[in-house]
């Protein structure tokens, strides 16, 4: 559906997207991660043909954004993350406009303003102004915009940026209606969004792909080490260290500072494939430490996320 080969985007002499290389099948939801300034909403912009690329290609179907700008963006439906609305005006005269800018007319004008009353849960408001609405609801309206001429691919921004917990639930089940029937890509920095959202996630780092997969698939790829924080009295750093160290599978042992008095907390990093919980408490009984915590972190999509994205 969608091949972007060598993708690149300058600002004069900043590099803000780098040589992008990424298919995207008909029927996915794909999630575009990333933290503020990594090249997200400048991608999405380049898909849909509001900016073009200093250098790479992107097709849709038969059509490159070079040759054929103007057919895929007849393919693509667009919302920004503040959407563009005419606030003066009631949601029905605002969706009836736009309906006649698409060159729908008469009764196709009407059924799809039905179909998108109900798809975006707008019936009990089509006569309020815009102004007067709720974020969530202008966001409601700015998605039935995008989706006016039914596009075979929407691309959102930020679609639930500024919304209450209750109104993130609501566009999100909009959206996975919408990916039942259409391919759809969506930036967003609500990492349990994504998850629940999108059947594939692309973390981008400084205009880069860092990583590209399910959830399921970044904990695999990403969980090579495994991460345990004990909790110990009576202990020294260095004598830690050297035993804790020689404890089969584990990569590496690392001290962390504590604000309570004769408390040493550690961090150890074992391999994945390794279960050391158990040789790691007997390696402590055989000294005279206390052992008052033990805890595993299991590897999400948060975790490899800050990994990914960290500056150093």
């Amino acid at each position: 559906m969608i091949h972007v080969e060598g993708l690149t985007k300058y600002y004069d002499d900043f590099c803000a997207v780098d040589h992008i290389d990424l298919d995207i099948k008909g029927g996915e939801i794909v999630g575009l991660l990333g933290p503020n300034g990594a090249g997200k909403t400048t991608t999405l912009r380049m898909l849909t043909g509001y900016f073009q690329p200093s250098m790479g290609d992107i097709r849709v179907k038969e059509f490159s954004i070079h040759q054929d700008s103007l057919a895929i963006k007849r393919l693509i439906g667009y919302l920004p993350e503040s959407a563009p609305l005419y606030k003066g005006m009631i949601v029905y005269d605002y969706l009836n406009h736009v309906a006649s800018i698409r060159g729908l007319e008469n009764g196709a004008k009407q059924r799809r303003l039905a179909e998108l009353a109900d798809m975006c849960g707008l019936r009990e408001i089509m006569h309020k102004t815009i102004e007067t609405l709720s974020k969530g609801l202008k966001q409601r309206v700015g998605l039935a915009h995008a989706m006016m001429s039914d596009p075979e691919i929407l691309v959102l921004d930020e679609p639930t940026s500024g919304l209450d917990p209750n109104q993130i639930v609501e566009i999100r089940e909009i959206i996975r209606r919408i990916g039942e029937h259409k391919t759809v890509i969506l930036s967003t920095h609500i990492l349990s969004e994504a998850e629940a959202t999108c059947d594939r996630i692309i973390i981008i780092n400084r205009g880069k792909i860092v990583a590209d997969g399910s959830t399921q698939d970044l904990t695999a790829q990403q969980g090579r080490e495994k991460q345990i924080q004990i909790g110990l009295l009576s202990a020294s750093a260095e004598a830690v260290t050297a035993q804790i160290g020689a404890v089969p599978g584990i990569m590496r042992v690392e001290p962390m500072a504590s604000q309570e008095d004769n408390l040493l907390r550690v961090n150890v990093i074992c391999d994945a494939q390794t279960d050391a919980r158990a040789d790691l408490y007997a390696a402590i009984k055989a000294t005279d430490w206390i052992l008052v915590e033990m805890s595993r972190e299991t590897q999400t999509l948060e975790t490899i996320f800050r990994e990914l994205t960290r500056e150093n």
